[in-house]
């Protein structure tokens, strides 16, 4: 089998939707940490695989891979004959919808704003900005409603599979769910509610996310 490596950030949440993928696929591979607290990311080494200076970063043999969905569609595609994104065209079509909500409108609230403001900003010293995630509440809101509406969650997002679409989002509740505007975000989200209490029992979310 090709020698795989993830470059990335542990705690990222989008180095950890690769790593639950690979997880629960069970292939083998080696995390090689870039830390982007230390601007690791910023280093000719690590520029020279992946030009914006993102996380993360696949390494398959002498190839390299960015950007999380070309990353997630590869390692779907060639490990898993497709394992983790649903076979009929609708389900497929939402699982892209998901992703894309999570990418423009959740994680830009969610992670850019709230968790930043309530986990890491205190964490390196300072003071969150409570007009930063005030703002974020109510876009943060619509965004996983617009999950909620979508989503079949029976128990996974899409189904009886756990699907790419679970991979993405599971890293963000991680992180959400431990700031107090969770509650009020989430209060209308029943289905999301209840898909948050069952997944954290995967084994791949403990080992990855822990």
């Amino acid at each position: 089998m090709a020698k795989l490596t993830v470059y990335g950030t542990p705690l990222s949440t989008y180095v950890r939707t690769v790593r639950l993928l690979l997880e629960e696929a069970g292939v083998d591979y080696t995390l090689k940490e870039i830390d982007i607290f230390k601007g690791e990311n910023q280093s000719p080494e690590y520029l020279a695989k992946n030009p914006f200076g993102k996380v993360p970063t696949l390494q398959v043999e002498a190839e390299v891979i960015y950007e999380t969905p070309a990353i997630t569609d590869y390692l779907n595609t060639v490990f898993t004959n497709h394992q983790f994104s649903p076979s009929e065209p609708l389900l497929q079509a939402r699982m892209r919808q998901i992703i894309t909500i999570i990418d423009n409108y959740f994680y830009p609230t969610a992670v850019g704003a709230i968790v930043i403001q309530r986990l890491i900003v205190p964490i390196r010293g300072g003071k969150p900005d409570e007009d930063k995630v005030k703002n974020a509440v109510a876009p943060a809101q619509t965004a996983i409603q617009a999950i909620e509406a979508i989503a079949v969650g029976s128990p996974y997002l899409l189904g009886s599979q756990v699907s790419i679409a679970d991979f993405y989002l599971i890293p963000i509740f991680i992180y959400l769910a431990q700031t107090p505007e969770y509650e009020v975000i989430t209060a209308q989200t029943p289905k999301l509610r209840t898909w948050w209490e069952q997944v954290q029992q995967l084994e791949s979310v403990k080992k990855v996310c822990a």
